[in-house]
């Protein structure tokens, strides 16, 4: 009976950590990987909206990681030097922070630091 009680217990907390994670790559919008930049693509990032003049926009809903941006903004197409690991996402020039968006989904998905 106690090693039943047992396994009953680690099944569960199994079960729980199952969940957990699942829930977790699901609300972070990324799928199971993170979106990893490297040092030089994020220069060139920064680089691009300083030189290009990017205008920073505003909006009355804050833009975060993990929000939804509002359909009545326009999400620009990432460049192409800005490295393979974000070249499926739009990005959105707000309150000068450069946020990736899943465009499906248009769900901010990373805050480029």
């Amino acid at each position: 009976m106690k090693k039943l009680f047992t396994i009953a217990a680690a099944a569960s907390i199994l079960a729980t950590a199952a969940i957990a994670q699942t829930t977790v790559t699901t609300t972070t919008g990324t799928g199971n990987a993170a979106i990893q930049i490297e040092p030089q693509y994020r220069t060139k990032i920064k680089s691009y909206v300083t030189e290009k003049k990017v205008r920073s926009m505003t909006t009355q809903e804050k833009i975060v990681v993990g929000a939804k941006v509002p359909t009545s903004v326009e999400l620009e197409a990432v460049p192409a030097d800005w490295g393979p690991s974000v070249s499926r996402y739009r990005y959105v020039y707000s309150n000068d922070r450069v946020m990736l968006v899943d465009p499906g989904t248009r769900t901010v998905v990373h805050e480029v630091d």
